[in-house]
């Protein structure tokens, strides 16, 4: 079977760290988020090919992570925009992808920006068990989250009912960004398309294939993380972190505190400050201040400040004159 990881979001609410750098870079301990995935795909012996569906605007980035990595699956397949309103939608591009690479195989397709507490490969035990379209599915806990994701109903395990981003959910099953596709449900996608469907999300070419073919849900507890803003992705640092802290060996901590989950890169200097649920980048610096909850770039300066709460883009200098 083939894989497709998605990663061609702008990542718009994570500017301005996301500006320059596509999420999926985004560090969750020594690894990135991408790459855990990269990592599952690389060890299941039946996924032979993994193509990474991102933009040109990143593409560049994306080629340098790859070359730098020592995996070997992996491949760049590139979707012809620029900006977020060029976008062709999810489906769009991934008819688009599996046209242009030629795919005629069962499909694995996962969002590169989905931290999971499943292993990918029992996944694909059960997409394959079914032999049928297959969703991986979480329970969110709140009605009010499930309006921002397709709402699934199951008769055991198999998908009776799906209704995309509801505007009253009666249950808190969502489907999240993994999706297993067989080749003739794979075949569907220009069919969907040409029917003036939704070319955007996944979950409405889902609701719209288990109208017309048995399609199955592996439901799964745990931790499920759709890092799209700094809130989740700082809730995905802290939950990889477990209330530790991550220091990198160059970084320099003089006279500073750490509450919980602070993730401190390298070469970064934090002098008579406190810091806590937060990431600092790189040979970022700072001093007599009090960070909280916050996302701090590389190569910014800070200067007696008290943040909750804040993005600082990179090669940023604030200062508080004393």
């Amino acid at each position: 079977m083939k894989a497709v990881v998605l990663a061609g979001g702008y990542a718009t609410r994570l500017w301005p760290i996301t500006k320059h750098r596509p999420k999926m870079f985004l560090p969750v301990g020594d690894s990135t988020v991408i790459d855990q995935i990269f990592e599952e795909l690389e060890r299941d012996d039946r996924v032979d090919e993994v193509f990474v569906s991102t933009n040109e605007r990143f593409a560049g980035e994306f080629e340098r992570h790859l070359a730098a990595s020592e995996f070997e699956k992996p491949t760049l397949s590139v979707e012809e925009t620029t900006a977020e309103d060029e976008k062709f939608g999810v489906i769009g591009a991934l008819a688009q992808l599996v046209d242009r690479e030629g795919v005629d195989d069962d499909l694995l397709v996962i969002a590169g920006d989905n931290l999971i507490s499943f292993d990918v490969s029992d996944f694909i035990d059960f997409f394959q068990s079914k032999a049928a379209p297959t969703i991986a599915a979480y329970d969110v806990g709140s009605k009010e989250r499930a309006k921002s994701y397709g709402l699934i109903d199951l008769e055991g395990d198999r998908v009776v009912d799906f209704q995309e981003k509801p505007d009253d959910p009666k249950s808190t099953l969502v489907s999240i960004a993994c999706y297993g596709f067989t080749a003739e449900s794979v075949g569907l996608l220009e069919e969907y398309l040409e029917g003036d469907n939704n070319p955007d999300e996944p979950g409405w070419f889902v609701q719209w294939l288990q109208a017309r073919q048995p399609t199955y849900a592996f439901t799964f507890e745990g931790a499920w993380f759709d890092i799209g803003t700094p809130e989740s992705y700082l809730d995905a640092v802290a939950w990889y972190l477990d209330g530790e802290n991550h220091i990198a060996e160059s970084a320099t901590l003089s006279d500073t505190t750490l509450g919980e989950n602070v993730h401190v890169m390298a070469d970064a200097e934090l002098v008579d400050s406190h810091v806590a649920n937060s990431v600092v980048f790189p040979d970022a610096t700072i001093v007599e201040s009090d960070i909280r909850n916050s996302i701090i770039d590389e190569e910014t300066h800070l200067d007696n400040l008290d943040l909750a709460g804040a993005l600082i883009g990179a090669h940023t200098k604030i200062t508080n004159g004393h």
